[in-house]
């Protein structure tokens, strides 16, 4: 076996996949005089969006707060502080599409309130992973055969296998911004992005004695 000729090649599968997961951003943001209204309206805001985020479920399978920022505004001309202006923001994931624009919509219907998104993805622990991977390694035997069979020979054993890499393609995001206007919330149709997902791997094979005559 140590002797035998030896076969390298490199497998690859690359598909298209409905993505699994749908991520946004609610910010509610607010500004005025005094500190202290900033600080209640701000939270009276956030309290809000929360709401409305408690009453989606189980539509959210998930939220995280963000960053929180409150700061004061000045004048150019100097430290003077003319307002205070302060935000929240909430990620928020999505795995029933279905109800996705209409809860992006709702939300962004309140006052001061911007909605970013989405962004398609894939779950880590996705199964289209395992299979990319499982395509992967039969290119590389059927490589493997086609190089052997071209020599009059066959693959006889696995000697080495590398994992090159898996990769999925970088998160695409849409931004959606709607003011309220006093009218009732339109409806949004999202078409939800194909998620490529490509992997590749090196193997050795030793193979028969080739036929070269």
């Amino acid at each position: 076996m140590a002797d035998a000729p030896v076969v390298a090649v490199r497998g690859e599968a690359y598909r298209e996949v409905a993505p699994e997961l749908a991520r946004f951003t609610v910010t509610a943001a607010v500004r005025d005089r005094d500190r202290e209204t900033t600080l209640t309206r701000l939270a009276e805001r956030a309290a809000a969006v929360r709401a409305l985020l408690d009453a989606a479920e189980p539509t959210v399978a998930r939220r995280e707060t963000g960053q929180v920022n409150v700061w004061p505004v000045t004048r150019r001309s100097g430290d003077r502080v003319v307002a205070y202006q302060g935000s929240v923001s909430t990620t928020v994931t999505v795995t029933d599409f279905s109800a996705l624009g209409e809860l992006m919509l709702r939300l962004a219907d309140h006052e001061q309130v911007e909605v970013a998104g989405p962004v398609w993805s894939l779950r880590p622990d996705s199964p289209a992973y395992r299979e990319v991977r499982h395509a992967a390694i039969a290119d590389a035997l059927a490589r493997a055969r086609e190089y052997a069979e071209a020599l009059g020979a066959r693959v006889t054993a696995l000697r080495e296998l590398a994992d090159t890499g898996l990769t999925a393609a970088p998160p695409m995001l849409a931004k959606a911004a709607y003011a309220r206007s006093g009218e009732s919330v339109p409806e949004l149709e999202l078409d939800p992005a194909p998620q490529p997902v490509h992997a590749a791997v090196e193997a050795r094979f030793t193979i028969s004695d080739p036929v070269l005559g």
